[in-house]
């Protein structure tokens, strides 16, 4: 499932800093998937933001950034019991991903909510280094992926946060408003009809919401996912360095307004190309609790 568009690792560094610039700067950037790291045809896009003290609209046109965005890159399938629940749910362990995906139906809408972790980014000389943490449809068996979060990045020895929405293989948009570590973020990503589907994203602790509705017209609709990522990939096709985060508490995770659990979903591990586990995913709590714990950054 990899694609082909790559740039080598070292030169993510001056086009994340672009962004950051734009951030920094008040306007709303944006940035390409890093398993298809390039620049696209530039695509102005509408997006409407509802905040507490009113609603305003933007246009947006996304610029090269590494960010991620990609398919499942699946190592190997395993069954395991969850601990909590006593349900059996399939397990996955995946190069780029982990969480919870249901996998076995048609999918219509998906939501969680986060609390935003801090980024332990190392001194100086450090590398850069990027985690996901976002709610999704397709991509565990299709080539689109339909999906909202945010970003725990490490630029060298400075750590970035932000929150965006991609329909993949397309570009993926940054969201210009503010998101600090601590923040309890909200998403969801929905199907209208036909190849609409509407995208929103929450700080409830700045007390922000912003919304888009895109079109992806092959999409399979074929999962449902809440999802940690690598992005991915390096000159080598390799998932770049995970981020430190520590350990992301995700609660509420719901498919098509059921908890997750209810959909036998898979469990999956990201693990690094030794096989060493390169964070850890907790049982299920209620359906629809778990965490994840960074251990390793490849």
């Amino acid at each position: 499932m990899l694609r082909s568009w790559r740039i080598p690792a070292a030169s993510l560094v001056l086009v994340a800093g672009a962004a950051l610039t734009a951030l920094a700067a008040g306007g709303a950037s944006a940035a390409a998937t890093p398993s298809a790291t390039h620049t696209s045809a530039a695509k102005t896009v509408t997006v409407t933001i509802h905040t507490a003290t009113g609603t305003r609209t933007v246009k947006m046109v996304p610029v090269a950034v590494a960010r991620p965005g990609s398919t499942l890159h699946q190592v190997k399938p395993s069954t395991q019991l969850g601990a909590k629940s006593g349900v059996s749910h399939a397990s996955t362990t995946s190069t780029n991903w982990s969480g919870y995906a249901a996998d076995s139906g048609t999918y219509s809408s998906v939501s969680a909510t986060w609390v935003q972790p801090t980024g332990t980014c190392g001194g100086s000389g450090a590398k850069d280094k990027y985690s996901s943490f976002w709610v999704g449809l397709d991509g565990y068996s299709s080539s689109t992926v339909e999906q909202t979060g945010t970003d725990t990045d490490c630029v060298g020895s400075t750590p970035s946060y932000y929150g965006w929405y991609e329909t993949y293989p397309n570009p993926s948009y940054s969201f210009g408003d503010a998101i600090s570590p601590g923040d309890t973020i909200s998403a969801s990503v929905t199907y209208e009809s036909g190849s609409s589907f509407e995208y929103t994203l929450s700080d409830k602790t700045k007390n922000w919401s912003v919304s888009t509705t895109q079109t992806e017209s092959s999409a399979a609709r074929s999962s449902a996912e809440v999802i940690v990522e690598a992005p991915c990939c390096t000159a080598l096709g390799q998932p770049l360095q995970l981020a430190d985060f520590g350990t992301v508490n995700f609660s509420d995770s719901v498919v098509d307004g059921s908890a997750i659990g209810n959909t036998s979903p898979e469990q999956i591990t990201m693990v690094g190309n030794s096989g060493n586990d390169k964070d850890t995913v907790s049982s299920l709590s209620a359906g629809e609790n778990w965490s994840a714990t960074w251990k390793s950054a490849k």
